[in-house]
């Protein structure tokens, strides 16, 4: 099967804390939106209840393959919402580890953290600290009503830095078959 265009974006090692995002939901969205790698298109996954909206852009690392079989799931941290298909170079900040339950069988479904490198509004950032505390705990809300509505629980086992997220970019692109340099 050929490859598309996303398939074929050169994985960026993170040395650098850079990393290439392909945005799949844009900040705001009520529509949750999927890449089906088979297809080589983004699909309608589900759509929020009335008044519930993504609070970032989400994406994924192109090239990785995190522990559930997906590719690494990014939140995007940027000025204004993104299209879904957009490729952003990001700078890493941190990870949210986190495990997700459903029907009894539990999955670790850690979110990378990072800032889309041009942006202006969180340029100062620098590390998961630098966020207001408030921010995290709403994301987490976030997350498990999220989670919820998919009779999945999600429960949030550590806020970490960027070496724990370089090291978890570094695993996935390795189980994704991908050389890290």
């Amino acid at each position: 099967m050929a490859k598309s265009p996303y398939d074929q974006l050169n994985f960026k090692a993170a040395e650098e804390g850079l990393i290439s995002v392909v945005i799949e939901t844009p900040r705001g969205s009520r529509n949750k939106y999927k890449y089906d790698p088979q297809l080589h298109l983004f699909q309608l996954h589900s759509v929020l209840p009335a008044g519930s909206v993504f609070p970032y852009d989400f994406g994924y690392v192109p090239g990785t393959m995190a522990d559930d079989g997906d590719p690494l799931d990014v939140l995007l941290l940027m000025d204004s919402p993104a299209f879904t298909g957009c490729v952003v170079e990001a700078r890493l900040i941190g990870v949210i580890e986190a495990e997700q339950t459903e029907d009894r069988k539990t999955v670790r479904n850690d979110r990378i953290v990072a800032i889309a490198k041009d942006a202006h509004d969180y340029q100062d950032l620098k590390t998961l600290k630098d966020l207001n505390h408030n921010l995290l705990k709403e994301l987490e809300h976030f997350f498990v009503s999220y989670n919820e509505l998919k009779n999945k629980k999600f429960k949030l086992l550590a806020a970490r830095g960027i070496s724990a997220a370089k090291e978890m970019v570094y695993q996935a692109a390795k189980k994704a078959g991908n050389e890290v340099k």
